[in-house]
């Protein structure tokens, strides 16, 4: 994509920056049926009724903590009195009463979402190539997954090779009929004896049949779990469905995998990443209009369907674009045609950043509200059939909004998505939304959050990055915060994740809605992931976040064995969190010991840099970051948040002193130098500390972190990434 860099275009009381106008008037506008200058016109209409309304809902979260941290201050030397807390909380209006059981009516809500519970991707949607790889992630082949991961082990010569291993390629076998025999059992005996996999026709129908190695023939122990096939002059693929999941046998006995494999399967795909959020928040870095000019260009190439990409991959340049459908011949004679897609949502900005991208009077303006518009604004593309692939069958755009504090936020985000729809002519309720259980606030109010979104609201998520890092922000006056690792053993964070799940059960979300569970944060880690994650789906949540589309294919087995749908009939009978589990502040009862200080400094800093340097330096939101232990995880702005948060917190409360931390970045930047001295784009920390903008945004973060607004990151980020961008331009 060619971006001008242009000066500003002025439209009646707008400045609009030159890349961002020409996405709109040049890409987004021609197949909306909405002229350019009516959507300005629109936006202007927007910004002068909504912006006082923003800006008052941000005043009253500052309001909030004021209360909170002069509560915790003059009571500093007093034990805490949680019913005394509770209390408070009320009085002040953080905790609202709660009303009536209620049920969310939300209607054209696609079975993606609804009625099938499956792996969720995430992706900057800023990088192309990433969010053409999610997207294509609805389907994934089983047999890479594992050759490719640590999944099985690398040992009696199964190691991974540059060529084809056949013992590595005979334990993937052995591990995928395993996999086949839970998910699609046969009558009798195992996929692994089978000699020949047949479709058999009887009176019109079509069944499929195994020979197998003693001569006997068996169909599938639920003959209903077969749903079709491709044929060609052999049998090519076998269709089958799991808990709404389809899975398909590819055969080729010729192909180098097929001919290790007494039946010839090459492969056994997945039906993977059934949604995938395109994100444009804390995986990305986009501070300025031609940032956001980019993040709506490939936006809008992903819902029309043709963005497309190239790159260079041993030594040949790949083309990149989005998968189209897959056709089957049914079980019943007639065709199957499958989306060879994830339903992609758009994950949007929260209420408290602006951005420079456009001027209303010369005011920077929410950023949320333009997020808000230019979504709809493409969306009338498929409204109007202008697309190659139609995102969602029932008409709808999926907006998760994240970092919302209680339900005047969700009413205001829900007013917001209304007069867009008024503005823009789309149907009314077409603007669907997803809430981030993130902020402490939403969480203790979830019911009524829901309640103000009833008619429009298709999914809720715990993302305990976030929610930790507003915990300790929140929290701040009362004391020092448990170590990071002891965390995710406190009372709160169980409650959280539970009530979370009772309250959309409560609330009818079983069969109409999305209950999601957070990221696996360790990429690499996969052999752990599968033995762990489990646990997301049988906690009653019908989807969760992974960091890759393989990572989407070994969680895909997961609801194989899981019936989602079934826990949460069981789990909706079953007692519900505490709200005095939620309000228990996790405060350090212990005295460490010096070096575990230490030791907690040095992982929150070499956190912090590693993410950092990249964010600000290169304009990476999302990257795979060594830890001290040089295993990598996923970062993004979340976990940012909860290490700078940290910082502030135990130098507040004296358990570090301010020299003792400027130390431990000091050294930990030189860690992270040399941890990425392969990166020839990469600009070194500790060569000059003064004049290095990462580290200084480094230290920003953690010296300035109680005066960050609910801890937020998106500030100091978004003013030294414009300062970097302006130096090494």
């Amino acid at each position: 994509m060619n971006i001008s860099t242009e000066n500003r275009v002025r439209t009646g009381n707008l400045e609009i920056a030159g890349p961002l106008h020409d996405v709109v008037e040049k890409h987004i506008a021609p197949g909306t049926g909405l002229p350019a200058e009516k959507f300005w016109s629109a936006l202007e209409t927007m910004l002068a009724e909504m912006m006082p309304k923003n800006k008052e809902l941000l005043q009253e979260r500052d309001e909030f903590q004021h209360k909170l941290d002069s509560w915790h201050t003059s009571r500093k030397d007093q034990p805490f009195d949680l019913e005394e807390y509770t209390t408070f909380l009320r009085e002040i209006g953080y905790i609202v009463e709660e009303g009536q059981d209620f049920t969310i009516t939300t209607e054209n809500v696609d079975s993606e979402i609804a009625t099938i519970a499956g792996p969720q991707l995430v992706v900057p949607v800023t990088n192309a190539r990433y969010a053409l790889n999610a997207v294509n992630g609805r389907w994934g082949s089983l047999y890479d997954a594992l050759y490719g991961t640590d999944v099985l082990p690398e040992t009696d010569g199964a190691e991974k090779t540059a060529g084809y291993n056949p013992v590595r390629g005979a334990a993937v076998i052995n591990y995928g009929t395993g996999f086949l025999d839970s998910a699609a059992p046969l009558a009798t005996g195992s996929h692994g004896d089978v000699q020949e996999y047949r479709i058999e026709e009887s009176e019109g129908n079509y069944q499929l049949t195994a020979t197998m190695s003693d001569g006997k023939s068996s169909g599938l122990a639920d003959s209903n779990q077969f749903v079709g096939y491709v044929k060609d002059d052999e049998i090519m693929s076998i269709l089958l469905k799991k808990n709404g999941l389809h899975l398909e046998i590819q055969i080729d006995r010729q192909s180098q995998v097929g001919k290790g494999h007494p039946a010839g399967v090459k492969d056994i795909l997945l039906e993977s990443a059934m949604t995938t959020i395109c994100d444009c928040e804390d995986s990305v870095a986009a501070v300025d209009g031609e940032d956001k000019a980019l993040t709506y260009f490939n936006w809008l190439g992903l819902i029309k369907g043709d963005l497309t990409t190239s790159f260079s991959k041993n030594g040949k340049v790949v083309e990149r674009g989005m998968n189209g459908d897959r056709e089957y011949i049914a079980a019943n004679g007639g065709t199957i045609s499958l989306s060879g897609r994830s339903l992609m949502l758009i994950r949007t900005v929260g209420h408290l950043m602006t951005t420079d991208a456009v001027l209303y009077n010369g005011e920077e303006i929410p950023e949320g509200i333009l997020d808000t518009m230019v979504t709809a604004y493409v969306a009338k593309n498929e409204q109007n059939g202008n697309v190659q692939f139609a995102n969602s069958r029932e008409g709808s755009v999926y907006i998760v909004k994240p970092k919302m504090h209680g339900p005047k936020e969700v009413a205001f985000t829900c007013a917001l998505f209304s007069r867009t729809e008024e503005l823009l002519g789309l149907r009314a309720k077409s603007l669907k939304v997803g809430i981030m259980d993130e902020e402490r606030r939403t969480t203790v109010n979830l019911k009524e959050c829901i309640r103000q979104a009833k008619d429009r609201i298709i999914f809720i998520n715990t993302g305990f990055l976030d929610r930790t890092g507003d915990e300790i922000h929140t929290s701040m006056e009362a004391g020092a915060m448990v170590k990071k690792d002891d965390m995710k053993n406190q009372r709160w964070i169980a409650a959280y994740e539970n009530n979370n799940v009772d309250v959309g059960l409560a609330a009818g979300f079983s069969g109409r809605a999305q209950i999601g569970k957070g990221m696996w944060a360790k990429p690499d880690m996969m052999a752990e992931m599968v033995a762990d994650k489990i646990g997301h789906p049988k906690s009653g949540a019908n989807c969760a976040w992974v960091p890759s589309p393989t990572a989407a294919t070994l969680h895909a087995m997961h609801y194989h064995q899981v019936d989602v749908f079934a826990i949460q009939r069981e789990l909706a009978s079953r007692e519900k969190a505490e709200l005095a589990d939620l309000l228990t502040i996790p405060l350090l009862k212990e005295e460490l010991a010096p070096e575990a200080i230490q030791r907690e400094l040095d992982n929150n800093a070499q956190s912090i840099l590693g993410y950092v340097v990249r964010w600000v330096e290169q304009g990476i939101g999302c990257s795979k970051v060594p830890d001290i232990n040089d295993v990598g995880l996923m970062e993004d702005r979340a976990t940012l948040r909860i290490s700078s948060q940290y910082f502030a917190n135990w130098i507040h409360h004296g358990i570090c002193s301010e020299e003792q931390v400027m130390e431990t970045l000091k050294r930990m930047a030189g860690v992270v130098d040399k941890q990425n001295e392969g990166d020839s784009a990469y600009r070194p920390m500790a060569v000059d500390f003064e004049n290095s903008v990462a580290f200084q945004a480094a230290c920003e973060l953690v010296f300035s972190g109680i005066e960050q607004p609910n801890g937020y990151t998106e500030p100091i980020l978004h003013a030294r990434r414009k300062q970097a961008k302006a130096k090494f331009a």
